[in-house]
């Protein structure tokens, strides 16, 4: 199965002391997910990491990266 592609993606970066949380949303399936790391890393570096999160959690629930999709 190819990887999902992905158009918009909408991020959101909030610090809370001395961590960082940032969120990535996929506007056409409303998938949202969230990392947190040190409020010192590069902003770019979060920002991939979280989309690299969203392209697997949409993968899962499309059935692909090893595993049946889930329902809730």
């Amino acid at each position: 199965m190819s990887p999902a592609r992905l158009g918009e993606v909408i991020i959101e970066i909030r610090q809370v002391g001395a961590y960082v949380k940032v969120s990535a949303i996929d506007p056409v399936t409303n998938t949202e997910v969230a990392i947190v790391g040190p409020a010192r890393t590069n902003r770019a570096v979060l920002r991939a990491a979280a989309v690299r999160k969203l392209r697997y959690v949409l993968e899962k629930q499309r059935g692909g990266a090893g595993g049946p999709a889930r329902s809730r």
